[in-house]
């Protein structure tokens, strides 16, 4: 068995964790198109050279690593270089470091590709401006509309971001991969949530990706003196939104399975002054499970409770649905090929859903795609403190070589 060296990934990994690095609070600032974001891709590029692989990076960021024949479609291994603000080290970085880690052994066993490897670390992913810009343009999910209107939450749009570090954002449109380009595509992750590290189990093989639909919020009712409204004569808006998030386990009970999630995760109260009984209620919704028609109902439900709560509370209610994702499901014939690796390899291993959304996400139904985690230390992510044991990542990346030299290294078809 080719070995990889746990060594080279930890100072690669330590090495881009300086890219935006804040010594205050230990955190990665490396947010999509900012000045960082672009030194880490500079810094990717110079990995590829000392590797001899011809690189490039195209119209939306992406930077593209090639090792192999320049005329076959390619196993790609992807996952993202930009961070949220105060991020941990590992998100999006391990998968890219793990696939250059592969090309190096590779290298250094002598080992020559039938199949092409392309190590891509894609752009804005973590969705400083509303979307997943590297994999939704490679997978022709991209508009002009879009790109005119992307703003960032303190209103900067998306055009002045990559104009200032140096793109055309029309150029984005032209990143697009024909599926017959891409034979796979393979996405490493830590799992940025607590159920490898409860569970000790060593590898997550993800199923799919999880539908979401996010709601904006509003119970509407009358804003009242705290001291001389009578309980029984108040229409309280927010004692309306607590109700509902008392319904929220109930409606997953009846309508959702042991994959579904809903969240109230923005609560603004108006006028939100201690002694005034809130008039109205601004809150989000979002929902989420691996299969739409659950969602439906998922929806449905939080719709009926609501307007059966404003009803008794005497409120109004209103809502607007902000967006709609369905859920992903990853190739089946790539999972068990994972699967009988981490076998081999004698990993302990499970089969399960990701919550949070990947760049896999959008190769799931443009080519064959999949994805699979390693453990998170109590499940820490997206924050300074993330941290995933080097061992763990070791054996991830090992798992990742064995699937690589499967899919690359097969015999060409004639």
């Amino acid at each position: 068995m080719h070995q990889i060296n746990i060594d080279r990934i930890e100072s690669d990994i330590t090495a881009l964790s300086r890219f935006g690095f804040n010594e205050e609070d230990r955190g990665v600032y490396r947010q999509g198109f900012s000045t960082t974001d672009m030194a880490a891709r500079a810094w990717l590029r110079d990995r590829f050279d000392e590797l001899g692989m011809a690189h490039r990076m195209d119209g939306a960021g992406n930077v593209i690593g090639r090792f192999g024949p320049a005329d076959k479609p390619c196993i790609m291994i992807a996952s993202h270089l930009d961070s949220v603000p105060a991020g941990g080290i590992f998100d999006g970085v391990l998968g890219v470091i793990a696939g250059l880690e592969c090309v190096r052994t590779m290298k250094e066993n002598g080992i020559e590709p039938a199949f092409p490897i392309e190590i891509v670390g894609t752009s804005e992913e973590e969705g400083r401006f509303g979307g997943m810009l590297g994999a939704q343009a490679m997978t022709g999910r991209l508009t002009r509309e879009w790109l005119d209107s992307a703003t960032d939450e303190h209103g900067y749009a998306l055009k002045d971001a990559m104009a200032a570090a140096g793109l055309d954002p029309y150029d984005a449109l032209h990143a697009y991969r024909r599926p017959e380009e891409i034979k796979a595509f393979l996405e490493l992750h830590v799992e940025q949530g607590p159920v490898l590290d409860m569970e000790k189990v060593t590898i997550g093989i993800v199923e799919g990706i999880s539908g979401v639909f996010k709601w904006n919020c509003r119970l509407i009712g009358k804003a009242d003196h705290a001291g001389t409204a009578p309980m029984h004569m108040r229409s309280d808006a927010l004692m309306g939104m607590v109700d509902f998030a008392h319904e929220i386990q109930r409606i997953i009970d009846e309508e959702g399975t042991d994959k579904s999630r809903i969240t109230i995760g923005h609560v603004a109260c108006k006028p939100g002054f201690p002694h005034t009984v809130p008039g109205e209620v601004d809150f989000t919704i979002v929902g989420r499970d691996l299969d739409e028609t659950v969602m439906t109902a998922l929806a449905g439900a939080c719709e009926r409770v609501l307007a059966s709560i404003a009803r008794r509370h005497k409120l109004k209610f209103e809502y607007e649905q902000m967006s709609w994702l369905k859920p992903a499901h990853c190739d089946a014939d790539l999972m068990r090929l994972i699967e009988a690796k981490a076998k081999n390899l004698q990993y302990s291993y499970k089969v399960m859903p990701s919550g949070a959304g990947h760049d896999v996400q959008f190769f799931c139904d443009h080519t064959k795609a999949a994805m699979f985690f390693v453990p998170s230390v109590g499940g820490v992510s997206h924050a300074p403190d993330e941290w995933t044991h080097w061992s763990d990542i070791e054996r991830g990346t090992q798992l990742l070589l064995e699937c690589v030299l499967e899919l690359a290294c097969e015999k060409v078809e004639a």
